[in-house]
């Protein structure tokens, strides 16, 4: 397992995905993968979020979702590295930013590893398909659109794809990555 430079530490950070422990585990992404903790899982979103809706509630956590989402595809194409954890492994805390509370993600940073070359195919495959079981978990909890949970994860992928892109040291593997994300056959 590499170890995270201070680089990546810091740009985990800025989406809120911390190598620190958490002050507490409110829970997991195991806990999400699992229907009986779905209200659970609700009444906490409702909480923490102060949301006026189940809806708005879940759709913040899809966005926080997203940044991890996105982020992993972003290490993939910076650093040809992976998160590569349990989901028991990706803890979930209340923290407070800008006033208000939402959720931090907190992963150990001994969980990212390499990437060879000739799996990148079926790593970019195991992200979209782990983002994919969160969408169907995340419709189970409340009524919400697959697209907009889906727009909540390309949202900030999008931007990272356009720092990449304007970087030439990291340019023509962020245009490897979006063609495999472009290819149909890597949805199927």
């Amino acid at each position: 397992m590499p170890a995270l430079t201070m680089d990546q530490v810091r740009q985990l950070n800025s989406y809120s995905i911390y190598t620190t422990e958490p002050k507490r585990t409110l829970f997991t992404l195991a806990d999400i993968h699992k229907d009986f903790y779905h209200p659970d899982f609700l009444n906490l979103m409702m909480g923490i979020t102060d949301a006026a809706t189940e809806t708005a509630a879940i759709s913040h956590f899809a966005r926080r979702y997203g940044m991890f989402f996105a982020m992993q595809l972003y290490m993939l194409a910076a650093y040809d590295e992976v998160w590569d954890g349990k989901p028991i492994e990706l803890r979930f805390d209340a923290a407070k930013e800008f006033d208000s509370f939402t959720v931090a993600m907190f992963v150990n940073p001994n969980d990212w590893r390499y990437v060879d070359e000739d799996e990148r195919q079926s790593v970019i495959e195991k992200i979209l398909y782990d983002g994919h079981v969160i969408v169907q978990q995340l419709r189970k909890v409340t009524s919400i659109s697959p697209l907009t949970i889906w727009e909540n994860f390309f949202g900030y992928l999008l931007w990272h794809y356009h720092v990449l892109l304007s970087n030439p040291g990291l340019a023509d593997q962020a245009m490897e990555d979006i063609e495999a994300l472009e290819d149909p056959k890597t949805w199927t």
